[in-house]
């Protein structure tokens, strides 16, 4: 036992109106040699008095003048002293139903007033169940509370990069965009002015791999930070799936059973996001030869179902601890409110499904001063 092993007495509450029944559980324990101190009442008021004083452990007769030791529980839980104080009952005659209806309650033990040389052990096994819970809930609090911390982390991390592909954008849009359309102005400057053919035919080459960077750098911005979704979540998803079949001659069908979206900016750039990494993932893994989008919103939720028919996914895969790409998609989707669904099947392809309530803080909303470069 915990308390014998300090100077510290343990401090027991008895509720008992017998002071025969009382001694007899004071010598019992004095033959355990338990380090001790003990307080014995009767009533209901001087038990929760004593409770101020806050005792290591109960014992508590089950019968009591005008009132029984579930009605002390009671008082016990009402003061929220229940997970701290255990309660043993110390009873003469208390049936099976009785004993069975109390620990259900949440009285930590029982034990006959005949079996009084078992007292000691009783009330050591009801202080180790009870600091194992008590263990038991820190631990679940700690946990919650990391858990809670990292998702704010995630979530500033992720805002934090969104702002830097923003910025990134600005600057290719600013610097390396103004930079190739001024070459591009020069070339064709010399391509005018320079009547050698081997000149004109070095000036077509550079045209090309400069118009060819242009292309790349307008990707790229559209990748960064998508100023499609401007014009709307289903036009943005619409120009993703084509710009997906003309990369891997795959088809790619968008089916959208809305106009428009009233979701939030954040709430769209999620789902325009979840449908970019997986299509990215369909091009690297999946090896399919069609792809079905569609996008549906209503006043409670939206929902953005890509499905391939492709090898599928292992659930062997899935649980990898460096499946970063699909643990990243649901910690978005959680982040805006939602969840992600998978669904797949090996060699008959893969469905993953985003969807995200939608109530007063998710609907149309001016986008964040940092989406609008």
């Amino acid at each position: 036992m915990s308390n014998e092993s300090n100077c510290q007495p343990l401090r027991i509450l008895h509720l008992e109106d017998s002071c025969v029944d009382h001694e007899l559980a004071c010598l019992a324990l004095k033959r355990a040699s338990l380090n001790f101190l003990i307080e014995r009442v009767e009533t209901l008021s001087d038990f929760e008095a004593a409770l101020g004083r806050r005792p290591d452990i109960v014992l508590a007769d089950y019968q009591l003048p005008g009132f029984t030791a579930l009605e002390a529980w009671q008082r016990l839980v009402q003061a929220g002293l229940a997970s701290q104080i255990p309660v043993v009952l110390l009873s003469g005659a208390i049936g099976e139903a009785a004993a069975v209806q109390a620990i259900q309650q949440g009285i930590a033990d029982y034990l006959l007033k005949d079996s009084m040389g078992k007292l000691a052990h009783t009330i050591s096994r009801a202080l180790e169940v009870t600091q194992a819970r008590r263990e038991r809930e820190q631990a679940a609090l700690d946990l919650a509370a990391s858990e809670r911390r990292l998702a704010e982390l995630a979530e500033h991390l992720q805002s934090s990069i969104e702002q830097e592909r923003a910025a990134i954008a600005r600057e290719i849009h600013d610097d390396i965009g103004g930079a190739l359309t001024a070459v591009k102005f020069d070339l064709a400057w010399l391509s005018r002015h320079s009547p050698d053919e081997a000149s004109q035919a070095h000036l077509r080459a550079a045209s090309d791999m400069l118009q060819h960077a242009l292309g790349a750098s307008q990707r790229i911005m559209l990748n960064l930070r998508p100023p499609i979704l401007d014009q709307g979540l289903v036009p943005a998803l619409q120009w993703l799936a084509d710009s997906f079949s003309r990369r891997t001659s795959i088809p790619a069908r968008l089916q959208a059973r809305m106009d428009r979206s009233n979701a939030s900016r954040e709430v769209q750039l999620v789902a325009y996001r979840t449908a970019q990494e997986a299509l990215t993932n369909i091009t690297k893994y999946a090896d399919c030869s069609r792809v079905e989008m569609d996008i549906s919103e209503d006043s409670a939720a939206l929902t953005l179902e890509i499905a391939d028919n492709g090898r599928g996914i292992d659930p062997a895969e899935l649980a990898k601890p460096r499946s970063f790409g699909l643990k990243g998609l649901k910690e978005r989707a959680r982040m805006a409110g939602g969840w992600l669904d998978i669904s797949s099947q090996p060699g008959r392809g893969t469905a993953i499904t985003l969807t995200v309530p939608l109530g007063p803080s998710t609907h149309s909303a001016p986008p964040p001063e940092e989406e609008n470069p």
